[in-house]
C-alpha cells in the first residue's frame, strides 16, 4: 500500500473544532492520504458557521437535521446516508470525534462495511450512562466498535484498559481541541459580534457562562439563572456574558428570568473565533461544556463546572476545574470565594493543561500512517506536564 484513503465523520460544532487541525494536518501529505469530509448536519446552523469560519468544504453534507427530531431519528438518519457513502468511497479508515451521535452512527456504518475505525478522543467516561445523556452511552459503543483508540490522557487510557481495551490499540495523544485554541487564539483579535466591540464591557470583571447540557433543562438551568442575579446584586463589578444555545427550551428560560438586567449580556451564539477570545478576557468560567473544561485551562481561568459528574477529571485533580453542580446556594458560596481572595483565585487560574499541548493532531496522523505502514516509525505519547 503506497497511499491510504480516509473518510472523516462529524455533525456539530464540538466535532467540527476538533477535527479542524486534523483536517489540517491531514493535508500536508498529499502523497499518502486521500481523504473524504462526510458531515450529517446534525447541528445545521452551528455546524455551517464553523465549516465557514475553518474553510471546510465537506465531500458529503447529509443535511439530516430536522425540527424536533428524536435522537433515534438522528441515528437512522445518520446510518443509512453514512452506509451509501462509504459502500462508494471503501475507505482504509473512518474517523469519528468524541461521543455524539453522529460518532457512533459513523462508527456503527463503518463496523457494518467491515471499514476499520479511528475514534478520536476515546476513553472520557463518567459511569453513569444517563449522565451526560446520550453522550456517555455513545462513547461506550464507539469503543466498542473502534480499532485505534485516541486517548487525550492518561485517564482515558485507564478508562479503556479496564473495560478490555488492548493498550496497543491506544495512542495517547492529548486533545485536538487545544490545537484549534493555539491556532485561533489572536491577540489584536476583532470581534465579529458587536456587542463585544465595547472596550468598556472589558473593563469589568467578566463572569462567561454557557450551558447547553439537556440534564440542566429545566429547574437546574432555572437555579443557574437565579444565582447569578445574586452574585451580581452582591457585587457592582461584575457583568455576565451568556452567549445563547440555539436549543428554544434554554432560551426561552434564560429570556424569562435575566433578559431585563443591564448587567448581564444575552449574545447570540458566537463564532468560534469570538469565543475563544473572548475566554481569554474574561475572569471567571461557568459551565456545562466538555470542550470548554479542555480549552480554559490553557488560557489561566478559573472553571466552575455546572455538573455533578464530569467525565474530565484530569483538570480538577489538578486544581483548575471545580464541580458544583447546579444547587443555587452552592454556585453563590463557590464563585464568591474566588471573587473574594485572591489568592483562592490565583490557585485556580494557573496555566496548567492536561489535556493538551497543540500537537495532538500531529500524533494522530502519524500513528495512522504507522499502522498503515507508510512510515518507520511511531510518534511518542503526549505526556501532561
Amino acid at each position: 500500500m503506497n497511499k491510504i484513503n480516509l473518510t472523516l465523520i462529524f455533525g456539530t460544532r464540538p466535532e467540527t473544532i476538533k477535527m479542524f487541525p486534523l483536517i489540517s494536518e491531514i493535508k500536508k501529505y498529499p502523497h499518502l492520504i486521500d481523504f473524504k469530509i462526510v458531515v450529517t448536519g446534525q447541528h445545521r446552523e452551528m455546524l455551517d458557521q464553523m465549516l465557514e469560519i475553518f474553510k471546510i468544504i465537506p465531500d458529503y453534507d447529509l443535511d439530516i437535521m430536522e425540527q424536533v427530531q428524536s435522537l433515534s431519528q438522528i441515528t437512522k438518519n445518520s446510518l443509512i446516508g453514512i452506509e451509501r457513502i462509504l459502500k462508494k468511497e471503501k475507505p482504509n479508515m473512518v474517523l469519528v470525534q468524541g461521543d455524539t451521535t453522529t460518532a457512533f452512527a459513523g462508527a456503527l456504518a463503518a463496523f457494518y462495511q467491515k471499514i476499520k475505525i479511528g475514534h478520536i478522543e476515546a476513553g472520557l467516561r463518567t459511569n453513569n450512562k444517563y449522565y451526560p445523556f446520550p453522550e456517555e452511552i455513545n462513547r461506550h459503543l464507539t469503543s466498542v466498535l473502534a480499532d485505534l483508540h485516541f486517548a487525550p490522557t492518561a485517564q482515558s487510557c485507564k478508562n479503556l484498559l479496564s473495560e478490555g481495551v488492548k493498550r496497543e490499540d491506544i495512542f495517547i495523544c492529548g486533545n485536538t481541541v487545544i490545537d484549534s485554541l493555539f491556532l485561533m487564539i489572536k491577540k489584536n483579535h476583532i470581534f465579529t459580534e458587536p456587542l463585544l466591540r465595547d472596550k468598556k464591557i472589558f473593563e469589568k470583571k467578566i463572569i462567561l457562562v454557557t450551558v447547553h447540557r439537556r440534564e440542566n433543562w429545566g429547574e437546574p438551568l432555572k437555579n443557574i439563572c437565579q444565582a447569578l442575579i445574586k452574585l451580581l446584586d452582591e457585587h457592582s463589578d461584575l457583568l455576565v456574558i451568556i452567549p445563547l444555545h440555539k436549543n428554544p427550551e434554554i432560551r426561552k428560560t434564560v429570556n424569562h428570568i435575566l433578559k431585563d438586567r443591564r448587567d448581564i449580556l444575552l449574545l447570540d451564539t458566537l463564532d468560534y473565533g469570538d469565543m475563544i477570545n473572548l475566554m481569554s478576557k474574561i475572569y471567571i468560567i461557568l459551565t456545562d461544556s466538555g470542550g470548554i473544561q479542555e480549552e480554559a485551562p490553557s488560557l489561566g481561568k478559573p472553571i466552575f463546572v455546572l455538573r455533578d459528574e464530569t467525565e474530565r477529571p484530569e483538570a480538577v485533580e489538578a486544581g483548575v476545574v471545580k464541580l458544583i453542580g447546579t444547587n443555587q446556594e452552592r454556585i453563590v458560596s463557590e464563585v464568591n470565594i474566588i471573587l473574594t481572595n485572591k489568592d483562592k483565585y490565583m490557585e485556580m487560574a494557573k496555566r496548567i493543561n492536561p489535556y493538551g499541548d497543540g500537537k495532538a493532531s500531529k500524533r494522530i496522523i502519524e500513528k495512522i500512517l504507522g499502522y498503515f505502514n507508510l512510515i518507520d516509525q511511531f510518534p511518542d505519547e503526549f505526556q501532561a506536564r
